[in-house]
């Protein structure tokens, strides 16, 4: 009570301390915020100045998720997003400058194409009807789709614009009669040579040494193809949730408990003494289905569709014999033979489907009521049967084949297709129905009858245990605060743990390898605060992972360490040049033969089109040059791809004259209109502007 009164009594006090208090917390979030209060965190990017806003991104990233399916990634209905944005950013631009647009006109033109196949859009004569199209939109107006018909229109119109960018951009794209000759003669004018090779192999790596210096000059000298994105390389100790042995164990004593009890094996209830080896075949599906992960079958199951493991065993057993628990993959099984009997091994059938499924589908009353016609049709005039199934079945897989499948294994087909044509004599016709509608069948001809047998499978996954999962969060608990404070390999070394690497991630990469899409561990190492060192654990589908970051990497040039791998064969190749060069003296090819203890070899035909020389390999840049002599003339010391050559011509031939290169002209003008769609976005995305910030929201 004096407690109360005291607080009673400093009420004021308090109430000002308070709003003080939550006053520092706004305004500090205001501070914090700014950037949100004017705009930019509301961006996921931009294109030469005109912004995306994470909103309307956001909204075409849920939409296109939906259209990829459930094996769709986020990041990737992200960057196929995104890549559509900046196009449609860049292009927008150009038809703004060109004043491209698409007049109401035109867009029903577009809408006429595009729905004039479509029976909705129809009248009833099969022809495209306009009045048909408003009442649509009229009967969609307020409603959800009317926001996909917009849309719909809205795509026509994207897509006629750029149809008459790039018609324009191929209108000033083509060829002229000397392109047509130049590129005739590329491939027809050949050359015939001697040449002397003195490859690169002939001194040893370490007598050249390529210092950090020259790789850095390199590099310098050609910025273009080493400017790169900021990267960041980790690596990461696993630990899997996985049964133990123990775990296999319980596993095993409770599927051998089923033999004998009906017991409940999470709870441990026991419902009667009658277990699997002595329930009765009219319990045996309940039984099954109630304890395992599979359900009960009841099919007739051959050598051919047992598994391996226990062929031979099932099918020597009697009836009611009981077979396990037995381990296999990453189950624990236990069966029981319920019934025996002779069927085939191979059928063959033919039969009509009339689909209650896909978009040749009958209303199920429909198809049944077809499918009985069809069945008495064939019952009364089995010749038909060929006909009947080229005008009504769907299965495109054999309708022109007269509806014929030819002995196929028995198990291959869906089990009610499967039963028939197994379990009825030869000639038999019935009709069945499955998840794709309603077959009418004929069994045609079966092989010899062997064994087979019904057999109750009870299946329990093999998974960690509590106790297990418990442990494994304790080791990786214990790993990832030793890993913080001490050498992350060395310990995991010394607790018998391999720590693999993953080198360069780029900021939008999904994908890690060994563990799969780790979009939450990539996120982490692009935060401004994580630090080279830093460790944290990761929970994935099947445990943990503990990662730390190893490698930091700004965007711009890249590094000479990491260049190091690309460069240094490159320079180490230019000095072997230089240090081969400086050992010959003479532009004579036998006595530079001699002196390299080299061969003098020959190739000919050689073109420009295709310059590799038999025994070198592709060699443009010595092709060309032996194009640049004359007949019986030497060429200087060459620097090629593999090696330093000394090149005599021996022959030069001409290409006949034709006088008239306009078919080659044509070819070229042809491939250079054919390259324009990707090249005119390709070169309008690599000329533009572009802030990419997506790897801050995804």
């Amino acid at each position: 009570m004096a407690i109360l009164s005291k607080i009673r009594s400093k009420g004021i006090f308090l109430i000002v301390i308070i709003a003080l208090a939550l006053f520092a917390f706004i305004f500090s979030g205001v501070l914090t915020n700014s950037d949100s209060l004017n705009g930019k965190q509301n961006t996921v990017g931009s294109v030469n100045g005109t912004e995306i806003t994470r909103e309307d991104f956001g909204r075409k990233v849920e939409q296109q998720s939906r259209a990829l399916g459930p094996n769709g990634s986020t990041l990737r209905a992200v960057n196929t997003v995104w890549d559509r944005e900046v196009e449609a950013a860049v292009l927008q631009e150009q038809y703004e400058k060109l004043g491209i647009e698409v007049s109401d006109e035109r867009l029903q033109e577009l809408l006429k194409q595009r729905l004039e196949n479509n029976p909705q859009f129809q009248d009833e004569e099969g022809f495209f009807s306009p009045g048909k199209m408003q009442e649509y939109i009229a009967s969609v107006k307020n409603t959800e789709a009317y926001a996909a018909w917009v849309a719909f229109e809205q795509q026509a119109i994207e897509d006629e614009k750029k149809n008459i960018y790039t018609n324009l951009v191929k209108a000033g794209v083509g060829a002229t009669l000397k392109d047509g000759e130049v590129a005739y003669k590329l491939d027809g004018n050949t050359v015939d040579i001697q040449y002397v090779q003195v490859p690169y192999s002939t001194i040893p790596d370490d007598e050249v040494n390529v210092s950090k210096e020259d790789i850095a000059a390199y590099i310098k000298e050609h910025k273009d193809e080493f400017d790169t994105e900021a990267t960041r390389s980790i690596r990461y100790v696993k630990f899997e949730e996985k049964a133990t042995l123990e775990d296999e164990n319980a596993v095993k004593a409770g599927l051998t408990r089923l033999i004998t009890e009906d017991v409940n094996l999470d709870t441990g209830k026991v419902y009667g003494d009658q277990g699997l080896a002595e329930i009765s075949e009219d319990k045996i599906a309940d039984f099954v289905n109630e304890n395992s992960e599979t359900q009960y079958s009841g099919r007739w199951m051959s050598a051919a569709i047992l598994k391996q493991v226990e062929r031979d065993t099932l099918l020597s057993m009697e009836v009611g014999a009981v077979y396990g628990p037995y381990k296999l993959n990453n189950f624990m099984y236990l069966d029981k033979v319920v019934a025996a009997t002779m069927i085939p091994d191979s059928s063959s059938v033919r039969h009509i489907l009339i689909s209650t499924q896909g978009p040749d589908a009958l209303p199920k009353a429909e198809a049944k009521k077809l499918a009985d016609s069809l069945e008495q049709v064939v019952r009364r005039t089995p010749s038909k049967f060929s006909d009947l199934a080229a005008q009504f079945s769907t299965d495109p897989g054999s309708k022109d084949k007269g509806g014929v499948y030819e002995m196929f294994p028995q198990g291959r087909m869906v089990a009610p297709f499967n039963d028939f044509s197994f379990e009825k004599e030869v000639g038999a016709v019935g009709t069945v129905e499955t998840n794709y509608g309603y077959h009418v069948i004929e069994v045609l001809e079966q092989t010899e009858k062997k064994k087979a047998i019904k057999v109750a499978t009870i299946a329990k996954e093999l998974v960690p245990s509590e106790k297990t999962i418990g442990e494994v969060y304790s080791t990786t608990q214990t790993f990832e605060i030793a890993a913080r404070e001490g050498d992350f390999a060395e310990v995991a070394k010394e607790k018998g743990y391999t720590a693999l690497p993953v080198n360069s991630i780029k900021p939008l990469n999904e994908l890690l390898p060994g563990i799969g899409a780790q979009r939450d561990v990539v996120q982490w190492a692009f935060e401004e605060d994580t630090k080279v060192g830093d460790v944290k654990r990761f929970q994935i589908n099947d445990g943990y992972i503990v990662v730390q970051v190893t490698k930091r990497t700004k965007e711009g040039l890249m590094s000479p360490e990491d260049a190091s791998a690309q460069v240094t064969p490159i320079i180490r190749n230019k000095k072997k040049a230089a240090l081969i060069k400086s050992r010959i003296d003479s532009t004579d090819l036998n006595e530079v033969a001699s002196s390299q203890g080299q061969a003098i070899k020959t190739a000919t035909a050689l073109n420009m089109a295709n310059p590799t020389i038999a025994g070198a390999g592709k060699e443009a840049k010595v092709v060309g040059a032996a194009f640049g002599l004359k007949e019986g003339q030497t060429s200087k010391l060459i620097e090629g791809d593999r090696g330093v050559y000394l090149v005599k011509v021996t022959k030069m031939t001409e290409a006949a004259d034709l006088g008239n290169y306009a078919s080659y002209a044509a070819q070229q003008a042809a491939k250079a209109r054919t390259a324009v769609n990707n090249k005119v976005v390709a070169a309008l995305k690599k000329g533009a502007d572009v802030e990419d910030k997506r790897a801050t929201f995804y």
